[in-house]
């Protein structure tokens, strides 16, 4: 019979990394949330774009636009009146008040990986980062960078460990320190490079409200909701993750031999290298012996299960917790 060898920091750490990862790749229904949504925002991006710029071509016609370029290649700097813009200020007349009388509805709708989610022009929201980190995911893991970190320290002051990573994740992004955009580069610069339209002006967007009809507008409002959502079931799906993690952070604390560590993976579905040893159950804390963190811990997080699953998953658990509880009683009762 093996000796039993101690848990300790090491073994911890390995063990919590392992089962972590195993936790943000399994398919269940908040990751799916997220990344359905990812993929419905990708659909209206496009979309609204086209109607974005059919909107500003009607205020600034590519005709002009191209005399005026005309003008500014003969005159110079004074006719230099024409730019390429991602973020704009849209406008409908169609609501009125409480009078009766007509009233204008207007927002600032940026296209940019970095616009805003909330119709305001600055730029610096924490929402802004979240979505391109949430957004490009994965490119930024392959960098070893952590773009669940916004999600992570949700409800938190700011703090050094926070700032370190998002500034991580901004740079492997390619974002301009300066807010603007305009000098991005990468993965940044790459996004948004589909999304300009010409318009004519020497102000910044917000001097200038683009006429459209309200229907244009409310494709508008739902392109930018489908933005925030990605934000907001990407942040459910690091939440799910994270309350997993806790648990399973006290569990291996509480754990004194390895085997309880591979015994809780094998448990979770993890297959492990290591040749199964003697479980012991010394902790005096019943909850977190490896087969009920387990459960406690698969019960965290909505699989798409259909309701005859869960039913027979749960039936099939009472089975066995009954069984376990019989055969300690016949432990504990005396041989005559």
């Amino acid at each position: 019979m093996s000796a039993k060898i101690r848990m300790n920091t090491e073994y911890r750490n390995k063990f919590y990394n392992r089962i972590k990862d195993v936790f943000e790749k399994e398919e269940t229904q908040e990751q799916q949330g997220f990344l359905q949504a990812r993929e419905n925002f990708n659909d209206m991006q496009g979309y609204a774009f086209d109607v974005a710029k059919q909107v500003v071509e009607r205020s600034y016609p590519k005709e002009d636009v191209n005399t005026l370029r005309v003008f500014k290649k003969k005159y110079g700097d004074p006719c230099d009146v024409v730019a390429k813009d991602k973020c704009f200020y849209f406008a409908h007349q169609e609501d009125v008040d409480d009078e009766g009388e007509s009233k204008e509805t207007k927002s600032h709708f940026d296209f940019g990986l970095y616009g805003n989610l909330n119709g305001q022009e600055h730029y610096g929201s924490e929402d802004n980062d979240h979505f391109a980190h949430a957004y490009f995911r994965e490119e930024l893991k392959e960098k070893g960078c952590n773009p669940d970190i916004i999600a992570q320290q949700s409800g938190k002051d700011s703090n050094p460990h926070k700032t370190k990573h998002v500034d991580m994740c901004n740079k492997a992004l390619g974002k301009d320190s300066r807010y603007n955009n305009d000098d991005s580069i990468g993965m940044t610069k790459d996004f948004n490079a589909p999304f300009y339209a010409d318009v004519i002006g020497t102000s910044y967007c917000r001097s200038r409200a683009i006429a459209c009809t309200k229907k244009e507008y409310e494709i508008f409002l739902q392109w930018r909701s489908a933005k925030a959502k990605v934000v907001s079931t990407h942040q459910t799906w690091i939440n799910s993750i994270m309350k997993q993690c806790d648990q399973l952070k006290i569990g291996l604390k509480a754990y004194r031999y390895l085997s309880e560590g591979i015994e809780l993976a094998s448990e979770l579905g993890i297959k492990v290298d290591e040749a199964e040893l003697i479980k012991t159950n010394s902790t005096g804390l019943t909850i977190y012996n490896p087969s009920n963190l387990a459960n406690m811990i698969k019960g965290m997080k909505n699989k798409n299960q259909t309701r005859e699953d869960k039913i027979n998953e749960r039936l099939k658990y009472e089975i066995e917790q009954r069984a376990k509880e019989e055969l300690d009683k016949l432990k504990a009762t005396p041989l005559n």
